[in-house]
């Protein structure tokens, strides 16, 4: 008969938050087992001292590395992934004696705790259960006897190790926030609550529950002093009164209406304007400087969520993010913005222009309740172009550039104007080929096509080009697994002067003998 596993949560330092629960366990156990930094003393072992019985083995999980570099031939990754093995088949050897074996986990097990690389490993083998423990952020909550979060305010626990710009943009996207992993990260940490205007009124809170705790506002810290054990508090916007985070649905009405409350009208600004600029494909390296300069200078960027989480957040900027089909929706509220003496930048991915929010402003700037706001587009790198870099110079004689979402314009007309395409012996850019909820699409277009083109048509397929996972495939019209064709991809399908290299480089002659 196999022992029993457990994964007791301490509670953050104070021996006297350990649940009555964890203190039985740690009093009955044949095993305690804890883990213990480089040269340090074990801070699981020194808060449950008292209950560990004078006849337990104790097992002391040391890592080999906390920080820095490593000898292992597989780094740091490497070196972690032997000791936790290591560690698993110590703990396996005294569960299949039968012995009950308590690992004792800081905080909460299940709570950025080392705990779960054992239970990872050894909770399919035997019977298991987990003891939760008071965490380290309701601790440090409670020692600035601060609310965090209340009513409908939403809490984001986030790494202080996140890249900076990620960090200010999930903060200024939140209404309160605890920042773990402080240390070396604290600096940047500063910087990113600064960029998304949270600085004031975090709270930096060490050793929480602990004789040596210690509090006091982010801004007044020594970046110099900040141990591991230690965490950032940003209470929710409603200790300030609901608004602060910018709320925006279809149905909010007006921007000037609906803006966050201190928004300043600015009167003394130039006439009213309104942005509207293309992100590129996905690199920043395809943001043109005129969108960057742009961008750092407006007080609230619009779009759709994926690409306003693009923009890098900085002190004063306000974030309103939306879904992918309230276009228009979302070009009145940043029209109404402007209107207001605000500041304001819709946001597009690739161009703005090709199948973008451009269209969907000058449509709601016909309002003639808008006829003062002055909409300009700057241009950006479109998916088309994008894709056809990659390839080589598929589009260097005529082209034409199609959708096949029919959510704006009925299928019919798609077929028709895909027939007029290949009819013509154009180049073709197929934008959105395919969806979640549209499937058959671009089988259908296949079908059509092959009607008018021949069979060995090239036809290039980019997939998230620009982006780390991209991917670049040169087929023929026939070959193409339309079932391998979704939203992320950009279709070129060549005219009978688009050629393929040697090296699979795809081009089109600029002029083709008419047939």
């Amino acid at each position: 008969m196999t022992g029993h596993f457990y994964g007791v949560g301490l509670g953050p330092g104070d021996p006297e938050l350990i649940t009555l629960k964890a203190a039985r366990l740690i009093g009955s156990a044949d095993v305690v087992a804890y883990h213990a930094g480089v040269g340090k003393q074990s801070n699981a072992r020194r808060i449950a001292a008292a209950l560990i019985p004078a006849d337990a083995i104790e097992e002391e999980l040391r890592y080999p590395v906390t920080t820095g570099t490593t000898g292992h031939p597989g780094g740091y990754a490497g070196a972690m992934a032997e000791f936790y093995e290591a560690s698993a088949s110590r703990l396996a050897a005294h569960l299949s004696a039968g012995r009950t074996v308590v690992l004792l986990a800081e905080g909460d097990p299940l709570f950025y705790g080392s705990y779960m690389y054992m239970h990872d490993r050894l909770s399919e083998r035997f019977p298991t259960e987990v003891v939760p423990g008071v965490p380290s952020f309701a601790a440090a909550t409670a020692a600035v006897a601060s609310p965090l979060v209340r009513q409908t305010d939403v809490l984001t626990i986030l790494p202080g190790t996140l890249p900076e710009p990620e960090l200010a943009r999930r903060l200024a996207d939140t209404d309160g926030a605890i920042i773990m992993k402080l240390g070396r990260t604290f600096p940047a940490v500063r910087r990113a609550l600064a960029a998304a205007g949270r600085l004031e009124g975090a709270l930096y809170v060490e050793r929480a529950s602990m004789e040596s705790e210690r509090w006091l506002p982010v801004a007044d810290v020594d970046p110099g002093s900040v141990p591991y054990f230690s965490l950032i508090v940003v209470p929710g916007d409603s200790l300030r009164g609901p608004g602060r985070r910018a709320v925006w649905s279809p149905t909010a009405g007006s921007g000037a209406e609906n803006m966050p409350l201190g928004t300043k009208r600015h009167t003394d600004r130039p006439p009213a304007e309104l942005l509207v600029v293309g992100l590129g494909p996905g690199p920043e390296g395809w943001i043109t400087p005129e969108v960057t300069a742009a961008l750092a200078e407006v007080d609230h960027v619009v779009g759709y969520a994926p690409y306003v989480n693009r923009v890098p957040q900085r002190a004063g900027l306000t974030r309103h993010a939306s879904g992918n089909s309230v276009e228009v929706d979302r070009a009145r509220f940043a029209l109404d913005l402007a209107r207001a003496g605000e500041r304001v930048a819709v946001v597009s991915g690739g161009d703005a222009g090709v199948f973008g929010m451009a269209s969907a402003v000058f449509e709601a700037a016909e309002d003639p309740a808008y006829d003062d706001v002055d909409v300009r587009v700057l241009p950006g790198v479109s998916a088309v172009q994008a894709v056809a870099a990659r390839a080589g110079a598929p589009i260097g004689g005529d082209f034409a550039v199609v959708s096949l979402s029919d959510r704006l314009k009925p299928w019919s007309l798609v077929e028709k104007r895909l027939r007029h395409v290949a009819e013509a012996d154009l180049v073709l850019a197929i934008y959105n080929p395919a969806s979640r909820s549209r499937t058959e699409q671009v089988v259908q277009a296949q079908k059509i096509l092959l009607e008018h083109l021949a069979a060995d048509t090239v036809v290039v397929v980019g997939r998230d080009i620009g982006r780390a996972e991209e991917s670049l495939h040169v087929t023929t019209l026939a070959a193409l697994d339309a079932t391998t064709i979704d939203m992320k991809c950009l279709l070129l399908v060549g005219s009978r002067g688009t050629r393929v290299t040697a090296g699979r480089r795809v081009w089109t002659a600029r002029f083709t003998e008419p047939t």
